[in-house]
């Protein structure tokens, strides 16, 4: 953002980011006991039946992605999953068999990560710029999470500092977690790229749709540049603060001050913006990110017409 910095190379984004651990994920969860909603006199009499129902009882702490590739689901449950939420889950995955369903467990909580790759300050949040856009009518703006652009409406550059960017759309929880930040300044330098560390910029081309098995790489202001893969596909996760559909889970690694920030891949395409997950950068886990094709279309918005 005002910073001068150089382009960084493909082969410097691999080795930065294969310098550092990768696998972590989102969130602090909300009581178990709401996991458990079921009337025992209506008891769905299938297997399909009950995993249906479990799916939409929105239970803490898991979340349901497809893999296209197999046509399965993925369930995944993180540590505060147990007791007979956990039976439930188990039993009934095992009932509908590996090729309907398959179960895993994630390390730590399910959570957002509230706390581009630059660092942007909100009162006491902090989070991170994801992607500079330009608006339908030409102004220069950026991407980040919807769940940062539901805390304040001005952001800054620095803990304190004067203000940059204003939300003019914020979509969290429900169908989507992204939000469009549109610069103070009309003339604002917004170049279509994303900040890898050590003054380095690595450009970006445009948007592209994630694929299972996709390589990708995350950036973010708390732990910087990260690897993994996509794992799954229209993912529901179930957050303390409400409940995203419509998002990427991948085994790239995130931690709070994270959120909002890029994937993207070694091509130069924005795929994602992070949202939230379990775990962290030392012990792995699991994180899920906002499709940016989604949210361009949603907010009217291009990437790589800014200058």
């Amino acid at each position: 953002m005002g910073a001068k910095h150089r382009p960084a190379t493909r082969k410097a984004l691999i080795a930065g980011a294969g310098a550092l651990a990768a696998a972590s994920v989102v969130a602090v969860l909300l009581p178990q006991a709401q996991a458990e909603r079921a009337d025992p006199d209506r008891t769905p009499e299938t297997a399909m039946d009950r995993l249906t129902q479990l799916r939409q009882a929105h239970i803490p702490g898991t979340a349901w992605a497809m893999d296209p590739r197999t046509d399965t689901m993925v369930v995944t449950a993180d540590e505060t999953v147990t007791g007979r939420t956990w039976d439930r889950l188990e039993s009934t995955v095992d009932d509908v068999g590996t090729d309907v369903a398959t179960l895993r467990r994630t390390t730590g909580e399910i959570s957002l990560f509230a706390e581009g790759g630059d660092a942007i300050f909100a009162g006491g949040g902090r989070c991170s710029l994801g992607f500079n856009v330009v608006t339908a009518d030409g102004a220069p703006a950026f991407l980040t999470a919807g769940h940062c652009g539901v805390i304040a409406e001005q952001w800054s550059e620095q803990a304190g500092g004067e203000p940059i960017a204003t939300v003019t759309e914020a979509v969290f929880p429900g169908e989507g977690d992204f939000a469009l930040l549109t610069y103070d300044d009309p003339a604002a330098d917004a170049p279509s790229a994303v900040d890898v560390g050590d003054g380095q910029l690595f450009e970006i081309e445009g948007p592209a749709e994630a694929e299972i098995g996709l390589p990708v790489f995350r950036m973010g202001s708390t732990t910087g540049l990260f690897d993994g893969e996509v794992t799954g596909l229209e993912a529901t996760v179930n957050y303390p603060e409400g409940t995203v559909t419509g998002l990427i889970q991948t085994t790239v690694c995130a931690e709070p001050g994270d959120s909002g920030g890029p994937l993207f891949t070694e091509q130069g395409t924005a795929v994602g913006l992070t949202s939230g997950g379990s775990g962290d950068c030392t012990n792995g886990g699991v994180t899920f990110f906002q499709p940016v094709t989604t949210a361009l279309a949603a907010v009217n918005a291009e990437i790589g017409g800014a200058e």
